[in-house]
């Protein structure tokens, strides 16, 4: 799971910055500026959490574990869960999609806890 986080970090990183950019750019002129402010959330929370991402792929390199996995698979749910509905919802119109995204700020939570856990758990 270690490389496969690392390669997904750096992919949310990328898309990431490159959303950042669209939406600064392409979207400035078609979507009103509460949407704007949504899409640019998803890409805040998506360069955060493929950071903390990252993080979890570097710690479990010394202390592997399942809490750390599970940190891990929760954080990618959370970003794809939690921004995508943000960028589908502002790109789409749909306001149903809205549903969505607690879904994935509760795997986000879940994420850290779950990081949290690990830590304690580490022995000095």
């Amino acid at each position: 799971m270690i490389r496969a986080y690392i390669v997904l970090a750096a992919l949310f990183g990328l898309t990431g910055v490159a959303l950042g950019a669209f939406a600064s750019h392409a979207l400035k002129s078609q979507l009103s500026a509460a949407y704007l402010a949504v899409f640019q959330t998803g890409v805040q929370y998506q360069m955060l959490h493929a950071l903390a991402l990252l993080g979890v792929a570097l710690l479990s390199l010394h202390r592997p574990g399942r809490l750390l996995t599970a940190a891990g698979a929760l954080f990618v749910a959370g970003i794809l869960l939690f921004s995508g509905s943000l960028y589908l919802l502002t790109l789409s119109g749909i306001g149903k999609l809205g549903m969505i995204t607690p879904l994935g700020g509760t795997s986000f939570l879940a994420g850290w806890l779950c990081l949290a856990l690990a830590g304690w758990r580490i022995r000095s």
